[in-house]
């Protein structure tokens, strides 16, 4: 089992920044992929972006690219969503999750952490 746990949420400005920070513990050895999901009011869970642990390949969603990064520390279990130029548009509550390497799905999450940007 992996634990996922987000932090770094908050309310900004349009146009601000924040950092989303996931630390994962637990059998991290089974961990290939960790990702971001975003789910706001009313609506599905969409993915946002995500990284190869191993070898640290990136990929985002089309709405958020040049605006986003996500990198992560392999020495700390963690992966970060560095994400600027933010619009109203990007609140949500936030997931880290991770897949299982045996199944190649995303079968860890974390319990989301909130991001509210104001106009």
């Amino acid at each position: 089992q992996v634990q996922l746990v987000e932090s770094g949420g908050g309310l900004v400005q349009a146009g601000g920044s924040l950092r989303l920070s996931c630390a994962a513990s637990g059998d991290t050895f089974s961990m290939s992929v960790l990702g971001w999901f975003r789910q706001a009011p009313g609506k599905e869970r969409t993915y946002v972006s995500n990284i190869n642990w191993s070898s640290g390949s990136t990929y985002y969603t089309n709405s958020v690219k040049g605006r986003f990064t996500i990198s992560r520390d392999k020495a700390k279990n963690a992966v970060y969503l560095q994400m600027n130029s933010l619009i109203p548009e990007d609140t949500a509550v936030y997931y880290c999750a991770a897949t299982n390497r045996a199944t190649s799905r995303y079968d860890y999450w974390g319990q989301g952490t909130q991001v509210t940007v104001s106009s």
